[in-house]
């Protein structure tokens, strides 16, 4: 298969600068489906493949809709655990739509996806607030519990948020005591290697591949990458680049180990699925989606924040995964899976949403490496 995605990548390769087949593909759909008005995580996902002047459906732009239809007052941004955030979102609806599943998922996308000023003033359903208010009401609420499991597999998203509008050595009080920023960070950069041995064992083992058995990153969503972006985004400071060293290094090794580990067993689960379970052939192909456009994003992330370059091999492996995510879309697209997202929304609505949020990452992924 792996000859076959590279051949079918060079055979079907746009001019240079133009997006890809899978690209356009995934950028469609997301253009379609992350539009609903009524789930804010779609539209968060949206904005940050297509920018801050993206639409809901209705006419709003997504950041209209988000913050005057979704944000509550007094409510952590947790959903309430902790106390000291006047503004947040619930997790879920009762209907058990997204809102903000991961905390902070929402003012990330704007403000370090979209990239959207502090200063920029949002409606709510009681007034107005700015971006800025809201980082300050994320601080006020936030909680550093770097011995729980729990806290590591939700924290991603804010990681990136503070890498992305704060400076090394900031500091800030909250109601339980002070947060110091740099130490947040360095326990995330060990709570990674931590997460990451398994990886790092079979990359200097020259394992063809690392079983994926819910551990260490695996027990995160989204193979953990939300979380390797929002370590490793804090090193966009001189400084921390300076002071973590070869140790961003072994993470970016790591990174690109994961590829060719996680498509053997994709590849694997994909034949085993045609041969015995073929009703699950689509979750199997939306995963892959799933993987291919983390990944890439991923990658997008060390070149823009971290000011590295790929060396050849690298580069080839950015091209492999081009093709992979570029075979994944085209099996999507056979067996019709884009045409039945109301029928799935019904009967199968994970793959539904997973099918939205991929294809947002998965478009920006490839957008990336044009």
């Amino acid at each position: 298969m792996v000859v076959e995605s590279l051949l079918l990548l060079t055979l079907s390769a746009p001019p240079t600068g133009a997006p890809s087949h899978a690209e356009t593909t995934l950028r469609t759909h997301c253009l379609m489906w992350a539009a609903d008005p009524g789930n804010p995580w779609a539209l968060a996902h949206g904005a940050k493949t297509f920018g801050p002047s993206f639409l809901a459906s209705d006419g709003r732009t997504a950041l209209e809709v988000v913050f005057h239809d979704f944000l509550l007052q007094n409510r952590a941004p947790d959903g309430g655990v902790g106390a000291g955030a006047p503004y947040g979102f619930l997790r879920y609806s009762e209907a058990r739509t997204p809102i903000e599943p991961h905390t902070n998922l929402n003012l990330k996308a704007f403000v370090a996806d979209v990239r959207m000023p502090l200063k920029t003033r949002v409606k709510t359903r009681w007034g107005s607030v700015t971006l800025g208010q809201l980082l300050d009401s994320t601080r006020l609420g936030f909680r550093h519990v770097p011995g729980s499991a729990q806290y590591w597999q939700d924290v991603g998203w804010t990681l990136s948020l503070f890498a992305a509008t704060h400076q090394p050595g900031a500091t800030w009080k909250t109601p339980d005591g002070t947060v110091k920023l740099d130490q947040v960070f360095d326990d995330a950069l060990s709570e990674l290697e931590k997460e990451t041995e398994a990886l790092q064992h079979g990359l200097d083992a020259q394992l063809p591949q690392v079983p994926k058995r819910k551990q260490g990153l695996y027990a995160h969503a989204c193979g953990g990458l939300h979380f390797v972006q929002g370590v490793l985004s804090w090193a966009r400071h001189p400084a921390v680049r300076k002071k973590w060293g070869a140790r961003i290094d072994r993470q970016v090794a790591v990174h690109f180990y994961r590829l060719e580990s996680e498509r053997a067993q994709y590849d694997a689960a994909l034949q085993e699925t045609l041969r015995a379970y073929p009703q699950y052939k689509l979750q199997v192909l939306v995963q892959m989606v799933k993987f291919y456009g983390h990944w890439l994003e991923t990658v997008a992330h060390f070149r823009d924040e971290l000011k590295w370059k790929p060396d050849e091999l690298q580069q080839v492996a950015i091209n492999r995964a081009r093709a992979y995510l570029d075979v994944a879309v085209r099996a999507l697209e056979a067996e019709k899976a884009f045409e039945q997202m109301p029928e799935l929304q019904q009967r199968a609505p994970q793959v539904y949403l997973d099918l939205i949020g991929d294809a947002c990452h998965a478009a920006h992924g490839l957008a990336a490496f044009r």
